[in-house]
């Protein structure tokens, strides 16, 4: 009986070293799938290089992600189900005064717009060529769009969109401000910083969705 039982505490050691293993590796090739995707973009990476990156052969890049495609949808669908999002949706039903929700709702994309943004302009600029970086695209935008409509709705809830607006309008005035494209026009083509953009916002869009500002 003392046999089974070192057996089997053994092999329950064994097992939990490989798991651990296969989430460090998986972990390794996806630190440098990111990296290389940033440094060089969607088209000039290569699997070999991700392979080298992370010190894996390349059959394990492709059997942990199913090659590019699959690694790149692996790391969106990562920011979309991070450990923080239950928080910021239940924070977003949470709040009961319109101004304080339209600013966190702005400090809350813009925190993910920091986290992703790297990434996400060689998602922007590979789209176009690639079907399958567009799938990819729609998935952020959907989990995105999923959180301005959440906030729509509870302004819409509370009575405090300004007069002629619905939430899906609200929803849209919200993309129009929030989403990646915006911010990058604020950033890269405006070149403001990321302080004086969620300031603008936090002018602006108590205008466009209440039809006035907080402080009134």
């Amino acid at each position: 009986m003392i046999d089974d039982v070192v057996r089997e505490v053994s092999g329950g050691a064994r097992a939990g070293r490989r798991a651990e293993y296969a989430q460090l590796t998986r972990q390794a090739i996806l630190d440098a799938t990111r990296e290389l995707f940033v440094r060089k973009g969607y088209f000039a990476t290569k699997v070999e290089e991700i392979a080298r990156v992370a010190r894996v052969a390349p059959a394990t890049v492709y059997a942990v992600g199913g090659g590019k495609h699959g690694l790149l949808r692996t790391l969106i669908e990562s920011g979309t189900t991070a450990e923080d999002i239950p928080g910021i949706l239940a924070r977003l039903e949470a709040i009961t005064e319109p101004g304080e929700l339209i600013r966190f709702i702005v400090r809350a994309t813009r925190v993910k717009f920091e986290q992703w943004s790297d990434l996400m302009r060689q998602v922007v600029a590979a789209a176009p060529q690639e079907p399958s970086v567009r799938e990819v695209l729609r998935i952020a935008h959907d989990s995105l769009r999923g959180g301005l409509d959440l906030t729509a709705r509870r302004l819409a809830g509370m009575g405090a969109l300004r007069a002629g607006m619905d939430a899906a309008r609200a929803t849209d005035v919200l993309w129009l401000h929030l989403c990646n494209a915006a911010y990058f026009i604020r950033t890269d083509d405006l070149g403001w910083s990321l302080d004086e953009s969620e300031t603008w916002l936090n002018d602006t869009l108590p205008f466009a969705l209440l039809g006035h500002s907080p402080a009134s």
